[in-house]
């Protein structure tokens, strides 16, 4: 069902164009500015309605910083960031207000994020007393309900965010993202921090109403198995730089740049048929401030080539709704 609402609607909600976020570094006596930190370097994506793309790589790879530059939660160093047909890229004050409402964050660390002196009600509801002039009493009803919806009770309403458990926690993170029906949802590692017994559920909670509130999501982790169990297309990120883009069934059955091969081995499978040689990666990864020349993954690579350490490869298709960063396609 949810395939076939996709392919009827078809509507690109979110397009992303070379997006770049630098960091600079600043040194000597006079402070000037001496580099920059490349945390995400020319990334493209999109996101038709309605589905969940899946950002994976290691830790500081940049996804993390990628979600909350497409939010607008820090300064695009160049690029362009078009969601729901109006570019946001530039946009400051009042304008970038108004829009942020259609888009929200669920975060990694569901205490952090939580204000601990603050009722879990009044944590809810802060995101529409922002945009009405409706006080708690008026709120109350429809905080209640996504409470419900997120599989707390009413009463909890009344509570404070040390009185739960990670996952609970996480559960109101998820109720405050709901309470201005968003059209766009980025999760950043939202279960990572959670106990293994817990994860499932909240990923369920998060399908579940992606249904219900007809949500698009941006899903970003390091767990390739989950991207996996939610994802409809999976991005792979490598220092700042998108390698790979595909279906989750042809990324993990035929991936084809070396690092999402060397990742994709790495996942168990308890067919010892089915299983893959693991790919072992030589090296560290590189420093964003200096990443290398040519294609950035040509120091670990296994099958790089001369050229690779010279030319930069473009993302581009080759295969039907598959896309590589990679030079061993350019022949």
């Amino acid at each position: 069902m949810k395939e076939l609402k996709k392919i009827e609607e078809d509507y690109e909600l979110l397009r992303v164009k070379n997006l770049k976020k630098y960091y600079p570094i600043h040194g000597g006596f006079f402070k000037r500015k001496i580099g920059d930190v490349k945390a995400v370097d020319r990334i493209s994506l999109t996101l038709k309605k309605g589905e969940t793309f899946g950002l994976v790589g290691e830790s500081g790879c940049g996804k993390s910083t990628a979600g909350r530059t497409i939010l607008r939660l820090t300064n695009v160093t160049d690029g362009e960031i078009i969601f729901d047909n109006q570019d946001i890229t530039r946009l400051r004050g009042r304008k970038l207000r108004e829009v942020r409402r259609h888009f929200q964050m669920v975060f990694q660390d569901p205490y952090a994020s939580l204000n601990p002196k603050m009722m879990v009600g009044h944590i809810v509801d802060e995101p529409i007393r922002n945009y009405s002039s409706n006080n708690h009493r008026d709120i109350r009803p429809k905080v209640k309900q996504l409470l419900n919806k997120v599989g707390l009770r009413e009463e909890d309403y009344y509570k404070y965010p040390h009185e739960f458990s990670g996952g609970q926690r996480q559960r109101i993170g998820i109720a405050r993202a709901l309470a201005l029906n968003p059209k766009l949802i980025v999760a950043d590692e939202p279960v990572s921090a959670l106990d293994v017994s817990i994860q499932s559920q909240v990923l369920n909670l998060l399908k579940d109403i992606q249904e219900e509130f007809d949500l698009t999501y941006l899903f970003i982790a390091h767990d390739l198995s989950v991207v996996k169990h939610m994802s409809d297309r999976i991005g792979v990120m490598y220092l700042g730089n998108l390698v790979e883009v595909a279906t989750k069934q042809d990324m993990y059955k035929n991936p084809m740049h070396p690092y999402t091969q060397a990742l994709t081995s790495a996942i168990p499978n308890p067919n010892p048929l089915r299983r893959k040689e693991r790919i072992i990666l030589k090296g560290d990864v590189p420093s964003p401030q200096h990443p290398p020349s040519g294609c950035v993954f040509h120091t670990r690579c296994p099958m790089a080539m001369e050229a690779c350490k010279k030319v930069v490869p473009e993302l581009k298709e080759v295969r039907p709704n598959h896309q590589v960063a990679c030079l061993l396609y350019d022949r």
